[in-house]
C-alpha cells in the first residue's frame, strides 16, 4: 500500500478483523507516533481484552508525542496488553506488526513491514509505503525481532530483514560495493535511495566512492543532504534531489542494481547516524515481481519530476527549467493519477 494515495483504513481494517478472528494467536507490534483518537490501538485493546496475546513495544521518547505515548501505554496496559519500552540507549524506530494464526493444526503469520508510523492522521500528509506478507521466512525474522526486544538485546544477525543497529548499515555498504565491483568490471551498475535525510560518514563515503568507480547513484532526499554534488570529480555520477509538494515525502525506498539482478527494500530508517546506529530499525526485502514493478515505477516517476523536484548542485538547489514544449509532470498529482485509475474511477484533475 502506498500512502495517502490508498487509504490505511485497509491496514486499521486488518487489524480490527485480527483483534476479534477465532484464528488469532497473538499480535505484536512497534508503535513509535500514534494519532490520538487511534483506532489501531482500539483494536489492540480489543484483541488483549478478547483473550489474544497482544505485545506493543511503544517508545516514550519520540520526540513531541511523549505525553501521547504514555498515555496510550497505560490504557494499553490496563487491557492487558504486554507493553515493552525498548531497549536503554536505543529508540526503537521500527514499523512492525506481526500477527500469528492457527488454524486446523497448522501456524501461519501476517507480518507488516512500513516506512510510516501507524498513524492515521499523518498517512494522510506523508507518503509512506506499508508492505503486508504471509511469507513464512520473514515471519520468522520478525519474531526474532520481537523476541530481541522483549529481552532488552538487539538483533545480532538476520537472514532477510535488515535491521539496526547491528545488521542494517553492514548490508547497505556490502550491497554498495557489489555495485562498485560491477562497475570497475565495466558493468551497467546503480543506486538508487529515496530518503528523509542523509549524514551518515560511512554511507556517504562509500557512495561517493560508488560514483567516482562509474556507479549511477540516485538520491531522492527530502530533507537533510550532507553530500555535496559536482558535475566533476567523485561526485559526477550522482544525482540529488529533493521533492516539496503537497504531501511529506516520507517513505524510504533502497534500490541496488538493475534487471535480475536488482535488490530492492523498503525501510524505516533513513541514513542518518542516529538511524543506523542508535535506533532500532528494519529494512524489508522485496522480492514479488508486481510490487518490484510498482516500486520501480514510483521512483522513475519521482526521478522525472519537474514541477516539485529541487536539484542539487554545488549544495544550491533549484527548480529545472522545463522547455515550452515539455510535459509538466507532478509525481505526487501523478500517483494520485494511478491510484484513481487503479479503483476505476476517473481522475478528478484531468486538466491540470
Amino acid at each position: 500500500m502506498s500512502y495517502p494515495y490508498e487509504d490505511i483504513k485497509s491496514y486499521v481494517h486488518l487489524l480490527e478483523e485480527a483483534a476479534t478472528h477465532p484464528h488469532v494467536l497473538s499480535i505484536k507490534i512497534t508503535l513509535y507516533r500514534v494519532a490520538r483518537n487511534s483506532r489501531i490501538v482500539d483494536a489492540l485493546i480489543r484483541a488483549a481484552e478478547s483473550g489474544k496475546e497482544v505485545i506493543a513495544v511503544v517508545e516514550l521518547r519520540a520526540r513531541f508525542d511523549e505525553e501521547n505515548n504514555i498515555d496510550w501505554s497505560k490504557r494499553l496496559q490496563e487491557s492487558g496488553v504486554s507493553v515493552i519500552y525498548g531497549i536503554e540507549n536505543y529508540k526503537v524506530h521500527s514499523k512492525l506488526m506481526l500477527i500469528t494464526m492457527r488454524h486446523r493444526g497448522k501456524v501461519n503469520f501476517i507480518t507488516q513491514i512500513g516506512t510510516g508510523n501507524y498513524n492515521e492522521k499523518t498517512a494522510k500528509l506523508y507518503t509512506d509505503l506499508s508492505f503486508v506478507t504471509a511469507n513464512e521466512d520473514i515471519a520468522i525474522n520478525a519474531q526474532d525481532i520481537f523476541k530481541n526486544l522483549s529481552m532488552g538485546s538487539l538483533v545480532e544477525s538476520s537472514d532477510l530483514l535488515m535491521v539496526a543497529p547491528l545488521t542494517l548499515k553492514p548490508e547497505v555498504m556490502r550491497l554498495i560495493d557489489k555495485e562498485i565491483l560491477v562497475a570497475r568490471n565495466g558493468g551497467k551498475a546503480r543506486l538508487v535511495f529515496k530518503l528523509n535525510s542523509i549524514n551518515d560518514n560511512d554511507i556517504m563515503k562509500k557512495l561517493i566512492e560508488a560514483s567516482d568507480a562509474g556507479v549511477e547513484v540516485k538520491l531522492i532526499v527530502r530533507g537533510i543532504c550532507c553530500l555535496n554534488v559536482k558535475k566533476t570529480g567523485p561526485t559526477r555520477n550522482m544525482e540529488v534531489i529533493s521533492i516539496l509538494g503537497r504531501y511529506l515525502e516520507h517513505s524510504r525506498i533502497y534500490m541496488f542494481g538493475l534487471g535480475e539482478r536488482q535488490r530492492i527494500f523498503i525501510s524505516s530508517a533513513d541514513f542518518m547516524s542516529r538511524n543506523t546506529e542508535r535506533r532500532v530499525e528494519v529494512a524489508a526485502p522485496i522480492t514479488d515481481p508486481d510490487i518490484k514493478k510498482r516500486l520501480n515505477a514510483i521512483i522513475d516517476l519521482t526521478l522525472s519530476d519537474n514541477v516539485k523536484a529541487r536539484r542539487q548542485e554545488n549544495g544550491v538547489y533549484s527548480l529545472p527549467q522545463r522547455a515550452p514544449y515539455e510535459k509538466p509532470v507532478n509525481s505526487q498529482i501523478e500517483q494520485f493519477r494511478w491510484a484513481y485509475k487503479a479503483a476505476g474511477n476517473i481522475f478528478p484533475l484531468e486538466d491540470q
